[in-house]
């Protein structure tokens, strides 16, 4: 076989293999780690870090109207938080990377104040469509039921 006909086979075979990503970027660790990120920073009541984790323009919908904005909606969490709301846990379900955006689901759970002030755990479904800024994923889209 002439080396020709072999470099002609050997180019079709890379074709059909298609593009090698360079490294293997796992969007489902990225979305555990930025949710575990989010729960840490809420858990501990630090707010300013929470706002930050959001981008300037990002939005909240909860059960009511949507917040509007960082500032806002760390506000919203921290209302949340002086309620008594507490140890919030998000497991990422699934994770799909769209250019520099994150698409995740999963679900949350948190314990709260219930009916006579007794301690419940609440939970529900969850997404929220992260956007990458440098190195780091900052929410702009965050919500659940």
């Amino acid at each position: 076989m002439s080396l020709s006909i072999k470099l002609c086979i050997a180019s079709v075979l890379l074709c059909l293999l298609g593009p090698i990503p360079a490294s293997a970027a796992d969007p489902t660790a990225d979305a555990q780690a930025a949710a575990a990120r989010w729960d840490k920073t809420y858990n501990s009541g630090d707010m300013d870090g929470l706002k930050a984790l959001y981008a300037t323009d990002a939005m909240v919908i909860p059960k009511g109207a949507a917040v509007s904005g960082a500032d806002k909606i760390g506000a919203f969490f921290a209302g949340l938080k002086a309620k008594g709301f507490e140890e919030h846990a998000i497991k990422v379900n699934s994770a799909q990377m769209k250019g520099d955006v994150l698409l995740v689901t999963g679900r949350w759970s948190m314990s709260g104040p219930g009916e006579g002030g007794a301690k419940k755990t609440f939970e529900g479904n969850w997404v929220n469509v992260l956007e990458r800024e440098g190195k780091d994923w900052r929410t702009v889209l965050h919500t659940w039921n």
